[in-house]
């Protein structure tokens, strides 16, 4: 009996003491809760000036039922406002505070105004460079911010032009009443210039192919900005990987500047193989379909290129592009690309297409190229392509056109950019001239122009937006056309593929002018590896004499890249719709392949 009442009166004291532990908790989180919820606080503020009034009521901070320091700290807050518009003696001269009531005594004074400030040893090109001008300080008001701004403007100019110790002066700062007056001067201390560059790390990138591409060379005076567009030109190039920032190491009116860049696998070998269905066979069987790329840059540290690319799309159809890049040509800042590019469609037509380029930096990231091309077509079978279309199928003709692009880019690097953007822009304009074939009759070329004007425009854009954690969205838009009174079948642009228009078998598409826009999401899932989602919307528009249409396209999917010891292996699926068929997957495209660089 004894044993069971000790045994409820322990139960009853744990009980108890349970209760008190809740009520004791329930207590300290509503008194947190009302900690937490901050009311406003009751202000009452005493000046005899009216104008300090008003400029409290315009610039009232939010003040806060919380804990002492944090009221004091929005009062400085307010301060330091009121004295960034000119008021330079404002105060707070006494602050009082109980529970949720707040009493200021607050002296804010007059604003402070420029009665004159004079140029006294500045240069008049340095001025115009930070668009300062003595009127712009006659009796007007006095902004702290302002003049900083001007003196960071000076100090970063003069940084440029190789006076990284310089230093800006308010000289003869005199007071009248409430205005001040006082002359500019800058202290430029000793020039600076750039002894030497130096390359740290494996890059095996030659010196005076660093100093073309960067712009930067010895003898130059130092400059911050120079230094800065160096690197963003050094990060466009894909032979070169930026390690970390340069520095700079200043010694006897002498600048000496590091480079940390390592070598960067940029020369590349790879073949993809596809399966498409064979709509040539009436059996089920697959077309298989290739594609060879080999690209050499950097050719002995001097940042020539070659390239070669052949390209198998469909049976009796291929593609071979020839590419030659010397830049510096003859140590001057020009580059001079020579290109080739052949197209042989079945046994119908032939285009072949030389190019010749001359290109010239404007700056680090962006340049212009003039270029002269000749696109030449060529009849294989006239008589059954006549059979087999209308007279606007295919013709022999040459196309002679010059031409200008313009080319910039930013990107945080070159193959799997995460940040930047870049641009394309092309025009070129010239003559097109039919030419007869002895396999077609005369009587053909009767209604025929033979010689007409010919204009083509093309344009890239596209920019990486950083998502999430390792996210990148990529925004693209792809767009060209030709301009002529008469096009024909053979000249016309050919889209569709992994290239162009994903989701449709290779160059299924022909199309004068079209515009392909493109979304695609990748989640990095490390340095050079991810998966992606894509969409890709194109409009697609064919002007010919006896066919004149409009056609939309979109195509979705997704895939994976990684690195592999053998290279990186990529791996697309996607499948297409048009207006006249809907999405299906028996008509899905898997392309796959691995791109090795050495």
């Amino acid at each position: 009996m004894k044993r069971r009442s000790s045994s409820r009166l322990y139960q009853k004291n744990v009980r108890q003491r349970y209760a008190f532990l809740g009520l004791l908790l329930a207590l300290l989180l509503w008194c947190g809760a009302g900690q937490a919820q901050d009311r406003k606080m009751v202000v009452q503020v005493q000046s005899p000036d009216t104008e300090a009034v008003a400029i409290w009521q315009r610039l009232q901070p939010k003040l806060l039922v919380r804990d002492s320091l944090g009221v004091r700290q929005d009062l400085r807050g307010w301060l330091a406002r009121v004295q960034k518009e000119g008021y330079l003696t404002a105060s707070l001269d006494s602050v009082r505070q109980r529970q949720d009531s707040l009493w200021v005594q607050v002296y804010v004074g007059r604003p402070y105004t420029w009665a004159s400030l004079r140029n006294g040893n500045v240069g008049e090109g340095l001025l115009e460079k930070v668009g300062f001008r003595e009127k712009l300080y006659n009796n007007r008001p006095f902004r702290p911010a302002e003049f900083a701004q001007l003196q960071q403007a000076l100090l970063r100019e003069a940084e440029n032009s190789g006076f990284p110790y310089a230093a800006v002066h308010l000289d003869s700062l005199r007071l009248y009443n409430d205005s001040l007056s006082g002359v500019l001067r800058v202290v430029r201390g000793p020039l600076m210039l750039i002894d030497s560059v130096q390359i740290v790390g494996s890059s095996r990138m030659q010196l005076r192919t660093l100093y073309r591409y960067a712009q930067i060379a010895p003898g130059q005076p130092y400059s911050l900005q120079r230094i800065e567009a160096a690197m963003r030109a050094l990060r466009q190039l894909p032979f070169v990987r930026v390690m970390a920032e340069p520095q700079v190491l200043f010694a006897k009116n002498q600048a000496r500047v590091y480079f940390f860049l390592d070598e960067k696998k940029a020369n590349q070998f790879d073949g993809i193989i596809g399966f498409l269905p064979d709509n040539s066979s009436s059996s089920a069987k697959l077309l298989i379909t290739g594609e060879v790329n080999l690209q050499i840059r950097n050719l002995r540290g001097s940042g020539k290129q070659i390239g070669l690319h052949w390209r198998k799309v469909e049976r009796n159809s291929q593609i071979l592009d020839l590419e030659y890049r010397h830049p510096h040509f003859f140590n001057s800042p020009l580059e001079v690309a020579g290109l080739f590019h052949l197209y042989k469609q079945d046994t119908s037509f032939l285009n072949l297409r030389p190019r010749l380029e001359i290109a010239y930096p404007l700056s680090t990231t962006s340049r212009v190229t003039f270029f002269a091309e000749v696109v030449s077509s060529q009849l294989l079978s006239p008589e059954a392509l006549r059979q087999r279309r209308s007279d606007s199928s295919a013709i022999d003709a040459n196309f002679t056109s010059y031409g200008l692009a313009y080319a910039w880019g930013n990107l945080d690097d070159l193959y799997f950019p995460r940040r930047g953007a870049q641009a394309y822009l092309q025009g070129a304009v010239g003559n097109k001239r039919v030419l007869r074939n002895a396999k077609v009759e005369v009587s053909y070329y009767d209604t025929i122009p033979l010689k007409t004007t010919q204009f083509s425009l093309a344009a890239r854009l596209e920019r990486y937006w950083p998502l999430f954690k390792n996210g990148v969205l990529l925004t693209r838009l792809r767009a060209e056309g030709l301009v002529n009174q008469r096009l024909y079948l053979n000249e016309l642009f050919r889209l569709g593929g992994l290239a162009s228009l994903r989701g449709f078998d290779d160059y299924t598409f022909y199309a004068s002018s079209y515009g392909i826009s493109t979304l695609e999401y990748r989640q990095y899932t490390g340095q050079d590896s991810y998966v992606f989602l894509l969409y890709d919307q194109g409009y697609l528009r064919r002007d010919l004499k006896n066919e004149k249409n409009i056609q939309w396209a979109s195509g979705v999917g997704g895939g994976i890249s990684f690195s592999t010891g053998a290279g990186v292996f990529q791996l697309v699926y996607s499948v297409g719709r048009t207006s006249q068929e809907g999405f299906s997957l028996s008509r899905g495209k898997i392309h796959f392949g691995i791109t090795g660089r050495f």
